[in-house]
């Protein structure tokens, strides 16, 4: 079993092995595309991470707000990557501030050319 050290590792291999990014591309390319920071600073996928640190992701329309607390460099398991890190990102918006979009009823047929117009406007496509 892989145990945290505490020597410097790659950006992306840490983002892979902590569970972060589900594969070491995908992290690498999150870094070179600069969603990724260390203290503040965009990196390259061969940045060094060491603990202290505090690294800042941008994942799925969020952000996400990570001190380095141990250094891993093999994928781990879930348990011990979360305390390879301490979380200090902001909690999730709730899901009620998210308005579904207009659903018509089946079977009422095509929308008029009213109710194609107020969707367009609702949508933002049209003024």
């Amino acid at each position: 079993m892989t145990q945290p050290t505490a020597s410097a590792v790659r950006i992306d291999v840490w983002l892979w092995a902590v569970r972060i990014f589900k594969t070491r591309s995908l992290a690498a390319e999150a870094v070179r595309a600069g969603h990724v920071k260390i203290d503040g600073k965009a990196v390259k996928p061969a940045a060094q991470v060491v603990p202290g640190e505090t690294v800042r992701v941008w994942k799925d329309h969020r952000e996400l707000i990570l001190e380095v607390a141990a250094t891993v460099t093999k994928r781990v398991g879930a348990p011990i990557a979360r305390s390879c890190y301490i979380d200090h990102s902001p909690p999730p918006p709730p899901r009620e501030l998210f308005a579904a979009p207009p659903v018509r009823d089946r079977g009422t047929g095509r929308p008029t050319k009213k109710e194609r117009r107020e969707t367009d406007r609702l949508l933002g496509r049209r003024k």
